[in-house]
C-alpha cells in the first residue's frame, strides 16, 4: 500500500481530491493532483510529449475513463518547468516536453510511490471493456489517423467507410 506522504513539497499544485470507493473514477478522482505529477513525469520519462498527447495517452490508459483537462495539465508542466524536473522546446506551434536528469533523479528517489501509482491506474483501466470504453477507443484510433501530418484524401474516404459501414451494422441490430 502507498500513500500521498513523500519527502517532497507538491507546491499549489498537489490536492488530495479523494479516490472514491465504487463506480468510475472521473476527473480528479482518479488520482490527486501531487499523483498526477508523478504519472505526468513518468510518461514524459517514457517519451518526450507535448501537452496534448499526455492528455490523450492519459485517456487512453484509463480505457476513457478519465480525460485531464487542458486545465490540470498544463499549470502542471509549468510546474515541472519551473522545478527543473522537465525542459521543453519549440515544436511547430506546440511545445515538446523532455525530463531532465533532475526530473529522472526525482523519478529514481520515488520510484516505488511511481510504480504504485502506475499500477493503479492499469488496474483500474484494465476492467473498461464497456461501451463508453471501446468509444474513446474508436475515438482516439480516427482521430490518430486523421491528424496524420498530411492524411490523404483516400486514406480520409477510408475512415470515412469504416465508420459509416460501423454505423450501420450497429442500427442492423435493432432490426
Amino acid at each position: 500500500m502507498f500513500t500521498t506522504d513523500h519527502p517532497h513539497r507538491h507546491h499549489a499544485a498537489h490536492g488530495h481530491h479523494g479516490h472514491g470507493g465504487g463506480g468510475r473514477p472521473r476527473g480528479p478522482k482518479m488520482f490527486d493532483a501531487g499523483a498526477m505529477r508523478y504519472i505526468v513525469l513518468q510518461l514524459i520519462a517514457d517519451k518526450p510529449r507535448h501537452g496534448y498527447e499526455l492528455i490523450k495517452e492519459l485517456e487512453q490508459r484509463s480505457g476513457g475513463g478519465y480525460t485531464p483537462s487542458p486545465g490540470a495539465i498544463y499549470p502542471l508542466l509549468s510546474m515541472l518547468l519551473d522545478m527543473g524536473h522537465v525542459s521543453a522546446s519549440p515544436d511547430g506551434n506546440k511545445k515538446l516536453h523532455t525530463i531532465t536528469a533532475e526530473g529522472e533523479a526525482f523519478l529514481a528517489e520515488n520510484r516505488q510511490f511511481v510504480d504504485a501509482v502506475v499500477a493503479r491506474m492499469n488496474e483500474q483501466a484494465e476492467p473498461r471493456d464497456d461501451l463508453r470504453a471501446v468509444m474513446h477507443e474508436l475515438k482516439h484510433a480516427v482521430m490518430e489517423q486523421g491528424k496524420d501530418q498530411q492524411p490523404t484524401p483516400e486514406k480520409l474516404e477510408q475512415i470515412r467507410a469504416i465508420l459509416r459501414q460501423a454505423t450501420a451494422d450497429i442500427k442492423a441490430l435493432a432490426a
